[in-house]
């Protein structure tokens, strides 16, 4: 049944021992990756730094972000970071990237926002220049993730990424930033996706609730109404949602083989609220 890369994305540091025996725990308990997120606000940290603490401490998972707000950037800052730490990981970094999409970060630090359009050409600009620092510095490239969900992002990964990362989110109109509802569009994008490239790519979902349960529609029940029932119409449609996983270890284990069919996701990333509590799931997929 094997064949699927798990990974964790940590969205706090704590104390440096906190940190340090955090990573060791993910490695431990047989993830494959560990990934970072790049938001400002209080408590959020800066993703190169403590993906090179990462790397300091663990052997042999991956090391990424998930993914880099590349119109945060100056292009020839964040090469720079990006290749320090590209070297100090020695070939276990995934560089993610994605063209941004909650306006509040941008005016929170006085960044200009810009439309789509505007933000996918600069993510474009990046991949070049990127390259070219890279082949400069002599470092080797690192393996390229880029998420999105639009079109244009899509079709950037589909000529560039080694990875490819679907959330299937999108912000609530009238919510305030970062409230989300689940895209029920996922074949829809997955098959616009695949008809841009037949290279080989790997498919990352990014899981958004993972509940170990004997009763899948109580969690649905529960998790709809914690959403207030907008993120689908009726608690049975997130059974099926890729973005959940809800049942028992065997329940899930199985969603997982018949997502990967269905959709192509071979690697899987969840929360740290849930690294724990998948662990079992890895172990039964091994």
């Amino acid at each position: 049944m094997g064949n699927f890369t798990f990974g964790v994305s940590l969205r706090e540091i704590g104390s440096r021992d906190a940190w340090i025996t955090k990573c060791r725990r993910v490695e431990e308990l047989g993830y494959d990756a560990i990934t970072v997120p790049d938001h400002l606000g209080t408590g959020r940290f800066a993703p190169f730094p403590v993906l090179a603490m990462a790397a300091a401490v663990t052997e042999r998972v991956r090391l990424g972000t998930l993914v880099s707000n590349v119109p945060f950037y100056n292009l020839a800052l964040f090469a720079r970071e990006a290749s320090s730490t590209a070297a100090l990981l020695d070939g276990r970094l995934d560089l993610g990237l994605g063209a941004g999409h909650m306006k509040a970060e941008f005016d929170n630090a006085g960044l200009p926002w810009q439309n789509a359009s505007a933000r996918i050409g600069y993510l474009e600009e990046s991949l070049g220049y990127l390259r070219k620092h890279f082949e400069d510095e002599g470092i080797e490239h690192p393996r390229l993730l880029i998420a999105g969900n639009s079109d244009g992002v899509l079709d950037l990964a589909a000529e560039h990424a080694d990875i490819v990362g679907f959330a299937g989110l999108k912000q609530q109109p009238g919510k305030p930033p970062g409230t989300f509802k689940l895209d029920a569009s996922m074949d829809e994008r997955v098959a616009y996706f695949r008809s841009k490239t037949t290279r080989e790519i790997e498919f990352n979902m990014l899981v958004q609730h993972v509940e170990i349960t004997e009763d899948r529609l109580a969690a649905a029940e529960a998790w709809h109404e914690k959403t207030e029932r907008s993120a689908v119409e009726t608690a049975e449609d997130l059974l099926d949602a890729p973005q959940l996983l809800l049942g028992t270890v065997e329940e899930i284990a199985g969603q997982l083989e018949s997502r990967r069919e269905r959709y192509g996701f071979s690697y899987i990333t969840v929360f740290e609220p849930y690294l724990e509590t998948f662990a079992p799931v890895i172990r039964e997929l091994q």
